[in-house]
């Protein structure tokens, strides 16, 4: 099948960036030829109900994308590296454009995300099957992330639910057992001249085997409890990430701890070995992985992991990646109280990032905007700043989800398409939207039919899991 390429329209005028509340709207479109050269378009825009929806030629995107280029006039990251990580909840770098050196930043975190995803061994037949091909050493350049010397790879992190579930193929002795989630990295001492600090990065990709399906159903509420010293039973999370990363596996060839206990483990080792200098801990993560950024975040500061005596609080930063709500109200209110900070990267056409509680959630918690309803307790709410983008493709409706669709089009760069049947591209695509690939490939719409956004079968589809938790709260 021959190529198709996407374009940007020469004779498209340059859209200003809109924000309502904390959520930037980026508007952007592109256009590209079919097979009939009849114009389709991609469109990023600021209306989430407009009548009709974007089209494009099938297309996943397997390269990384190169940083976009700051303005000269612009002051260096090691100046603003502050501003850039969310101190003043990136007041002014979203409205009324977004500012290149954070459109630069969060490129440059989703790259190192997207590096979990091309090292993961989906081969049967490898003896790291279902874990990284490669060696620390060597993850970043094998993975084609730019610049891979300003980062070193200290640590690889596993994880494995807490889920007792005997059909196969959910749970058989192929993927029972932890995984490989992702990585703890630290800059180098010549990229800490560039980056203004001490940046320590935790990555995370999104959900891949069966048994990590199954914890993204688990939608029920249940309390952290992170804190040995204050429990804080209103701060409550999704079970099933909870599960994913407080759960150990000491039958596993690796003898490892809890993802949690990893984590903790390396970043009090690394906040210790640095201490003294300017610091800042990174969390990136796509889809689950967003979750389990989320988690780690919250577990940090609430631990006082971050804090020095006699000097700044080390910040902490999530940059989410079309991820899902993952705790209540009273766990959004305390990551603000403890000042995490958190930068969403969403697609309105998304289903996963409204997800879970489609219908308990923060905007359902409050009747008539002044009394609180009895259930708001329990009501899922999203934490953070929100930057959203809208794209849909008809043929592949797996592009929604997509983490190399997300970084592309916030960069507004050229996308090349693909041939189906390349077998590199293959080794490339994210594994985890296989199925929806599948079934996206057999949905078609006819000429003239209005499109209906697939969020809203997946929302019907989702009520199961909502119907978990409404008989939790009654």
């Amino acid at each position: 099948m021959a190529a198709k390429s996407l374009f940007q329209s020469p004779n498209l005028k340059h859209v200003s960036f809109l924000k309502s509340d904390q959520t930037l709207v980026l508007p952007h479109v592109v256009s590209l030829p079919n097979s009939k050269n009849t114009p389709k378009r991609l469109v990023v825009s600021s209306s989430s109900t407009s009548s009709s929806s974007a089209v494009l030629s099938p297309h996943v995107l397997t390269s990384l994308v190169a940083s976009p280029p700051v303005s000269r006039a612009q002051a260096p990251l090691a100046k603003v590296w502050r501003e850039m990580q969310g101190c003043n909840n990136w007041k002014d770098l979203i409205e009324p454009t977004l500012n290149p050196l954070l459109q630069q930043e969060i490129t440059r975190y989703g790259n190192l995300v997207s590096a979990c995803y091309k090292a993961f061994d989906l081969n049967p037949n490898s003896k790291r099957y279902l874990n990284c091909k490669y060696g620390k050493q060597t993850l970043l350049q094998e993975t084609g992330v730019d610049q891979p010397e300003e980062y070193q790879v200290t640590k690889y992190i596993y994880a494995t639910p807490d889920i007792n579930i005997s059909i196969s193929p959910i749970q058989n002795k192929a993927n029972r057992g932890a995984r490989w989630v992702g990585y703890v990295a630290v800059s180098s001492d010549e990229s800490v001249k560039r980056l203004g600090r001490r940046d320590i990065v935790v990555t995370f990709r999104g959900t891949i085997t069966n048994p990590e399906w199954v914890t993204n159903f688990m939608s029920s509420l249940a309390p952290a409890r992170f804190d040995p010293h204050n429990a804080r039973p209103e701060v409550k999370v999704e079970s099933g990430f909870l599960s994913l990363y407080t759960s150990d596996e000491s039958e596993s060839k690796f003898g490892l701890e809890s993802c949690r206990q990893q984590l903790l483990s390396e970043i009090s080792r690394l906040v210790n070995k640095y201490k003294g200098e300017d610091m800042s801990i990174t969390l990136a993560g796509h889809s689950m992985g967003s979750s389990l950024a989320h988690l780690l975040a919250y577990d940090i500061a609430e631990l006082g992991l971050n804090r020095r005596m006699g000097e700044r609080d080390v910040p902490i930063t999530v940059f989410s990646f079309a991820g899902p709500r993952v705790g209540n109200l009273g766990f959004k209110k305390r990551c603000e109280e403890l000042g995490v900070k958190v930068l969403r990267i969403t697609n309105v056409n998304d289903p996963i990032t409204k997800l879970p509680g489609v219908l308990f959630n923060e905007n359902f918690r409050v009747l008539g905007g002044f009394y609180e309803l009895p259930w708001s307790c329990s009501c899922y709410a999203h934490v953070g700043v929100q930057l959203t983008l809208d794209f849909f493709d008809v043929q592949n409706i797996s592009c929604v989800h997509d983490l190399g669709t997300y970084i592309d089009l916030l960069n507004r760069r050229r996308i090349n398409s693909r041939s189906a049947d390349s077998d590199k591209d293959k080794d490339n695509d994210n594994f985890s939207l296989e199925f929806l690939k599948g079934e996206g490939e057999n949905m078609m719409f006819l000429k003239g039919q209005r499109m209906v956004h697939w969020t809203n079968v997946v929302d019907l589809l989702s009520s199961v899991s909502d119907h978990m938790l409404y008989c939790n709260i009654f």
